[in-house]
């Protein structure tokens, strides 16, 4: 196999069509340069070049050879360079999950800080839920996921960014019973856009959890799949829901009342434990972007 120390001594001869001024370029002597064209072609089984005592010319078969050499070195130099830009923390490739909230909280002040402080990482997004991020981290189709309640792994490190409280999601022009902002059992008897445990396990059983504590289970008359599809059915005029303030504050069509619960909910980042510099550095950025929210 050719290597790059070769192609680089073969394209000085071509360049120059003479042995000595290529050692000169290359500040080597001309009898190892020589030897080393011959020992490139005796491997080759190919005549490179035609020599005589005045003149070096390339055969059909160098010309090629000297093509495919200036790409090698082009190559070599290329990673060489990528490599000390990523040591400098200048080069590489960031995959992001994140849940809808995130894209009008956290996401939209921590992006543009890391773009400019990182000109040459490649930053993707994909929006995903919360159990969907934590699968795409274990299959390493991502490299952080901004999650709500992201669930306990022990591979999984996570920096909680917000916590907030839950509010009643209801249609605008809907009269709740009086009281319920003081008592979530008087909600007991509407109908409620619940979201099915199988997708965000953590989520349901919080929610489940506190109407319990209120003292009734609610009628779930209507499915959502998300918290985004959750609070477009609400506003819809189906039902009501408990979801995250910040959630319900990026709805149109909805009135959210502050309900007396304990219930809280965090964003956070998740990560791998073998993460990289690039995703330190940018969970940082996360970090300082949710405390000036």
């Amino acid at each position: 196999m050719l290597e790059v120390r070769e192609a680089r001594y073969f394209i000085a001869v071509a360049e120059e069509l003479n042995f000595g001024r290529a050692a000169e370029r290359l500040q080597m002597s001309q009898p190892p340069l020589s030897a080393a064209v011959k020992a490139i072609e005796k491997r080759l089984g190919v005549l490179l070049m035609n020599r005589t005592t005045r003149h070096v010319v390339l055969t059909s078969a160098g010309t090629v050879f000297l093509d495919r050499c200036r790409r090698l070195v082009a190559a070599a130099e290329d990673a060489e360079s990528a490599a000390r830009l990523a040591a400098e923390r200048q080069l590489g490739e960031l995959r992001i999950g994140a849940v809808t909230t995130a894209f009008t909280h956290v996401l939209p002040r921590a992006l543009p800080s890391y773009a400019r402080s990182h000109p040459n990482v490649d930053v993707t997004v994909r929006e995903v839920d919360t159990y969907l991020g934590s699968e795409l981290l274990q299959r390493r189709e991502i490299d952080i996921a901004v999650v709500r309640h992201g669930p306990a792994r022990p591979w999984l490190r996570h920096v909680t960014l917000t916590s907030e409280p839950f509010v009643l999601a209801a249609p605008a022009d809907w009269e709740l019973p009086r009281g319920v902002q003081k008592d979530l059992g008087k909600a007991a008897d509407l109908p409620w856009v619940w979201i099915p445990r199988s997708g965000t396990p953590d989520y349901h059983d919080q929610v489940a959890a506190c109407c319990r504590n209120a003292g009734f289970t609610p009628r779930a008359t209507h499915l959502a799949q998300s918290i985004s599809s959750q609070l477009a059915m609400v506003a819809a005029g189906l039902g009501v829901a408990l979801v995250p303030a910040s959630s319900a504050a990026v709805q149109d069509g909805i009135a959210s009342v502050r309900v007396r619960t304990p219930l809280t909910i965090a964003m956070s980042a998740l990560f791998r434990t073998d993460a990289d510099l690039l995703v330190a550095e940018f969970i940082d950025v996360l970090a300082t972007a949710s405390r000036s929210d």
